[in-house]
């Protein structure tokens, strides 16, 4: 296809073009993005039920988030912190992650194995469809 601009202004529209580009990209990379808040979550917090959170609302929401990641590093600590110097070394890190990797794995199996279950019926309910016709 062929340019409809002279050959010795395509240089430096391309040039133009990239150096509004690239700024423009740059911007929308580095932008923050607000977290999205879950329904169940601005249900459990939007006291005054108008769809969004206000400060003292996001305050409470994140006086609990904290609260919960104490209770649970806590937790970890109780249960891996065998030297009991509250904080966890490179062995008990381990213990951790293995446990955590094990955890997952387990999921994953009672997941795949409860879709099989439901595949399985499926399958058993329209063979039996098809008997009955």
């Amino acid at each position: 296809m062929k340019s409809k601009l002279p050959r010795y202004l395509s240089v430096p529209a391309l040039v133009l073009a990239l150096l509004v580009a690239v700024p423009l990209i740059r911007a929308e990379e580095t932008t923050p993005v607000k977290p999205k808040i879950s329904e169940k979550v601005k249900e459990k917090y939007d006291a005054d039920k108008d769809g969004k959170l206000n400060d003292a609302e996001k305050a409470k929401l994140k006086a609990d988030a904290k609260e919960k990641r104490e209770e649970v590093k806590k937790e970890v600590l109780e249960k891996y912190d065998a030297n009991k110097n509250g904080k966890l070394d490179s062995d008990e890190k381990e213990k951790l992650h293995a446990d955590r990797e094990a955890e997952k794995a387990k999921h994953r199996a009672e997941k795949e194995a409860h879709k099989a279950e439901h595949d399985a019926k499926k399958t058993a309910d329209a063979a039996a469809k098809n008997v009955q016709k």
